[in-house]
């Protein structure tokens, strides 16, 4: 029987999450979370994990001002295998989401995970995490922290 952790996750990392890496890791918080993304990463460029991104995260990356926290997150998202267009599908998603309460990238970035059926879409944002443990019965994917998802798997 495989172990959990060897299973080949479909992932998909949300902006918040793919900055992480990135971000001042002065705060305990932040410092692990990142390097629980890191660790993430490493499993995908070893390609025993696959992540997927979007047209959600591109778009979302546009509006990006820290130019080399952009280019080290590109660099990040070269090793991602699937890629999702928005589409009718995933728009209509998203509406239904937004209505919720979702915040409008959150609702596209979920949409886009759905469609993929990824294993788990992964966020350090805390009014996301909390609308999608509220709507957990809605959505048709698993959204959690990176590091709470990454300890969970590893637990025996």
């Amino acid at each position: 029987m495989k172990d959990k952790h060897e299973s080949n996750y479909k992932i998909y990392l949300d902006v918040c999450c793919l900055n992480r890496p990135f971000d001042d890791w002065d705060q305990e918080r932040i410092r692990l979370e990142g390097e629980a993304v890191l660790s993430i990463m490493e499993r995908i460029r070893a390609k025993k994990w696959q992540l997927v991104t979007s047209e959600a995260i591109r778009v979302e990356l546009e509006k990006m001002r820290n130019l080399e926290k952009l280019d080290n997150i590109l660099k990040l998202l070269e090793f991602a295998t699937i890629s999702i267009n928005i589409n009718e599908e995933v728009d209509m998603r998203s509406q239904q989401l937004e209505n919720l309460g979702f915040a409008l990238y959150d609702s596209f970035h979920i949409a886009c995970a759905e469609v993929t059926s990824v294993d788990i879409l992964l966020s350090t944002d805390d009014r996301l995490l909390k609308n999608a443990l509220r709507y957990q019965d809605v959505l048709k994917i698993a959204v959690d922290n990176p590091l709470t998802w990454f300890m969970n798997i590893f637990q025996s």
